[in-house]
């Protein structure tokens, strides 16, 4: 069994953070988004990945090279961005006739991993959505296995999202679908995974669907400030032993990286703190701060701080890049 992890996008809803930092490297509960995806299909025994890479793809793979060095890992570079079915077509020789575990890189989702490897048929996560057009569908039977797939459909027949983690047991059927679509759309520019796991269907692969019990966006500044405060409750918050606190006050859950020189600040709840940051005189919840930023006599709340930024003054919520150096005036009372 391979894991698939396509992670060539450029994260454009995730600017200015992604300008500088791929959004799978994006600190999250003291992690960051990929390692969690990796730590997890990991530790269900799967040690053979292969990442899609593109924008800033030499960062990915040093993190993974860093991080990981005990996995069998292949790096594919997708210079053209044609959609997640196009990222999946590049790894063809790499997977030759073996299973393959697909997980879109910007996706966290919480199901039994080894339950999914162990089943006999393919599998498709699924979770229940109020608004189904802005993802791929699936449309079950009451066996639970898959009658159709489509990708953000206009009027949707079934409000159950897929999450973005495939097993697929048919692998050569899979890429010659793959190569069906793209060759036959020669003037279409984005080519959905979805649409050929739909020419698989029709052509009679059975798909399972599993449902996933928990499934944490990580598209948007909002939406990844709520991920990482369930992920902080879940994984309890961690301190790293190297770091020097003064006059501070902290309330969990928070993870906060070694070599943070903190004084004078109140720091939490729901605070995920990169390495070696210094803040002094500073309020913060809410929030995710990167790696080697310095904060100073600053009220943050809801903020999504990049790494090796400075902001001093007074503020309520913020969205800074990385390499910033924000200066905020204000009266004090």
């Amino acid at each position: 069994m391979k894991a698939i992890i396509p992670v060539a996008g450029a994260g454009t809803k995730l600017r200015p953070h992604t300008y500088t930092q791929p959004k799978a490297l994006i600190p999250l509960a003291g992690k960051t988004i990929l390692s969690i995806i990796v730590d997890q299909l990991k530790e269900a025994g799967i040690t053979d990945f292969i990442f899609i890479i593109g924008y800033l793809g030499e960062k990915i793979q040093d993190y993974v090279i860093a991080n990981y060095p005990d996995l069998n890992c292949h790096f594919v570079t997708q210079n053209d961005r044609h959609g997640t079915g196009h990222a999946v077509d590049l790894t063809r020789e790499i997977v030759g006739s073996d299973e393959v575990l697909i997980v879109l890189g910007d996706t966290i989702a919480e199901y039994d991993v080894k339950e999914v490897l162990q089943a006999p048929f393919s599998m498709l996560g699924v979770k229940k959505v109020d608004d189904p057009r802005n993802f791929g569908v699936a449309e079950i039977d009451e066996e639970g296995f898959i009658t159709k797939v489509i990708e953000k459909p206009a009027i949707p027949k079934s409000n159950m999202a897929l999450v973005g983690v495939y097993k697929i047991k048919e692998t050569r059927f899979l890429y010659n679908c793959l190569q069906k679509i793209i060759h036959s759309n020669v003037d279409y520019d984005d080519f959905n995974l979805t649409d050929a796991l739909e020419c698989m269907i029709q052509q009679g692969a059975k798909f399972q669907s599993f449902k996933v019990s928990n499934w944490f966006d990580c598209g948007k500044k909002e939406s990844l400030l709520e991920s990482n405060a369930i992920l902080l409750k879940k994984f309890g918050g961690n301190i790293s032993e190297t770091h020097h606190f003064q006059n501070t006050i902290i309330i969990p859950p928070v993870s906060i990286g070694e070599g943070c020189n903190i004084r004078n600040s109140i720091i939490g709840p729901n605070v995920a703190i990169g390495e070696h940051t210094d803040m002094s005189y500073a309020i913060v919840k809410d929030s995710i701060i990167g790696t080697y930023s310095n904060l100073y006599e600053i009220v943050l709340t809801h903020s999504l701080i990049g790494s090796d930024a400075e902001v001093k003054g007074e503020s309520r919520s913020l969205n800074i890049g990385d390499n910033t150096a924000i200066h905020l005036g204000g009266s004090k009372g």
